[in-house]
């Protein structure tokens, strides 16, 4: 008798590893789509946020760009000034862009995907 007790429980010892592994993977993937879900929908409104700001911007400087031309005489005087004051800021950030915008990104992405894994 004793030898079918021990298959019995070893198969039922095999079905709960089983069990348990599949949960454990399920477990995995949601958690998985749980991040990758919070990083595109924090992405997507950000984009839209941006997009908002790039519109407000682009006008706000066509505007600065007229009246700055007319007080100088020449419209294309403004378009030049502002120009000019852009291509200061890209060289700006060019220079610092590591420690301005890539680290603070990466932060903010690596900390969404491992705060579900320190709850």
């Amino acid at each position: 008798m004793e030898p079918n007790a021990t298959t019995n429980e070893n198969l039922n010892l095999y079905e709960k590893a089983e069990n348990y592994t599949k949960t454990s993977l399920e477990l995995l993937k949601l958690k998985t789509v749980c991040s990758v879900a919070d990083v595109v929908s924090t992405l997507t409104s950000k984009i839209a946020v941006g997009v908002v700001v790039a519109f407000f911007t682009l006008f706000l400087n066509i505007g600065i760009s007229l009246w700055v031309g007319k007080e100088l005489g020449e419209y294309y005087y403004g378009f030049f000034i502002m120009a000019l004051f852009y291509l200061i800021v890209a060289i700006v950030i060019h220079k610092t862009h590591h420690k301005l915008i890539k680290t603070p990104i990466g932060n903010t992405i690596i900390s969404s995907i491992l705060k579900e894994k320190q709850n």
